[in-house]
């Protein structure tokens, strides 16, 4: 069974920092380097694609299958059951693992057929060991960062500039390795949820009096300085084991490819992750085509929109006005070029969404059984945009990424249940009713709500 599970002994993978604008030269992946020193510009990490097509498209995704979900350390990890395709130079003992991946790919029956759709689905990346997607690129980062170590790396601490999520993964998978941890949040600006994560797993948590864009000049300066190493997926690692989202989806799918993926979109690494995961599919043979790649914004935080709509080949910051999706409260996305490169591969398309677009969206959702975070309620409100505008069909099988579990986000739910959300009237508000213990009136409240719904 391991060697079955285990690497190929014929053939040696391997992985390799490269520059994103194509300068020539290349870097380890253990080595602590953000940007290329040539340009300045984003670094991807590279595979040797020659030494992978050494097995078929059959044999690879016999391999994958074999190992999905199994317990055979570490490749029932749905990142590192595609070890070959995401960071092949790491030993196993090596690899900190809390067997991320192998999310639920729900099938939204009810809320697909409120929009006359009877294929659609939802990637639940929220079902993690931190609640986020985050997981699926800390795990190797976090991996790598224990080979360079142990390859002789100086290493200080280990940091981020978060919204939340990136912190609680960071944190986690820090106190797995028994690494020390930095976190940089902006003050008052995520959930107490996101909050208390990394505080628990005994991370270093600074709040600034500034936005994420603030917090990630700083911590971008203080990895260029060397004091800590960075964590953001301005690091290229991070990348890697989020594009496994793609690769699952098609697996889970026994292999087809769906029609649209709608994706949550703030930083903007996530959508380069996706296409990266599609484009070694479809380079090895696993796949024939792409499926075309829908970008949400928040409307209060859209640069990536504007470009869009203005039809521009960079993206201009811009500052970022407060939203119920605080995620991708981002103005200024670092992975900008990355997603632009997707976008046109993919066919893509950018739309946004309102406060009170998402904030209704979430609630129709949460009405069918779900329980959606903001972010994952943009993409929601988006698909509910191109649904009405016909460019998505009813035959058309779309999956719309979840970028974190909902449980974050019991503020977001309360205010809008109780009405206290700014720039939203909530049609949807199903508040609690408070009655004495009285048997009567227990029984009117009851019927008044039966003829309601009736």
């Amino acid at each position: 069974m391991q060697a079955r599970l285990g690497y190929s002994r014929a053939v040696t993978y391997s992985a390799k920092l490269t520059c994103l604008a194509g300068c020539a030269g290349s870097f380890p992946v253990t080595q602590p380097i953000y940007r290329c020193p040539s340009c300045g510009g984003l670094l991807e990490v590279a595979h040797d694609i020659a030494a992978l097509k050494h097995k078929s498209a059959a044999e690879w995704k016999q391999l994958f299958d074999d190992r999905y979900m199994k317990t055979s350390w570490p490749y029932g990890s749905g990142v590192w059951g595609k070890k070959e395709w995401v960071m092949p130079a790491v030993p196993d003992d090596l690899i900190v693992s809390t067997y991320e991946g192998g999310s639920n790919l729900f099938w939204a029956e009810r809320y697909g057929k409120s929009l006359g759709l009877s294929d659609l689905w939802v990637k639940l990346c929220g079902n993690s060991h931190s609640g986020s997607f985050k997981d699926l690129g800390m795990t190797v980062l976090v991996s790598v960062v224990r080979l360079a170590v142990q390859q002789g790396l100086k290493l200080k601490a280990v940091a981020c500039a978060s919204t939340g999520d990136t912190s609680a993964a960071l944190a986690a998978y820090g106190a797995a390795a028994g690494l020390p941890v930095v976190v940089l949040l902006p003050r008052g600006k995520i959930s107490t949820g996101q909050l208390v994560q990394p505080l628990a797993h005994g991370a270093l948590v600074l709040g600034l009096d500034t936005d994420f864009d603030g917090c990630m000049k700083i911590v971008a300066q203080l990895a260029e300085e060397g004091q800590v190493y960075l964590a953001n997926s301005m690091n290229a690692l991070r990348l890697e084991g989020q594009k496994t989202v793609g690769i699952e989806i098609t697996q889970q799918f026994n292999w087809q490819v769906p029609d649209f993926i709608i994706l949550p979109s703030g930083n903007l690494g996530n959508a380069s992750a996706i296409y990266a995961g599609f484009k070694m599919m479809l380079d090895l043979g696993l796949i024939s085509k792409f499926p075309r790649l829908v970008m949400a914004q928040a409307e209060n935080a859209n640069p990536l929109y504007r470009a869009f709509v203005a039809k521009e080949k960079t993206v201009a910051p811009i500052v970022a006005q407060p939203t119920q999706a605080t995620a991708i409260q981002i103005g200024n996305p670092v992975s900008a070029p990355r997603a632009l490169r997707a976008l046109e591969a993919m066919d893509g398309i950018v739309e946004q969404a309102s406060e009170q677009e998402l904030a209704d969206a979430a609630a129709r959702a949460d009405r069918t059984g779900m329980y959606t975070c903001p972010h994952t309620a943009v993409a929601l409100a988006v698909l509910e945009k191109l649904v009405a505008r016909g460019t998505i069909k009813k035959d058309h099988r779309v999956v719309c990424i979840s970028t974190a579990s909902g449980l974050k986000f019991t503020e977001f739910k309360v205010r809008y249940h109780e009405g206290q959300m700014p720039e939203v009237e909530p049609t949807l508000a199903n508040p609690p009713t408070m009655l004495p213990a009285d048997y009567g009136q227990v029984v009117d409240a009851i019927q008044q709500r039966l003829r309601q719904s009736a």
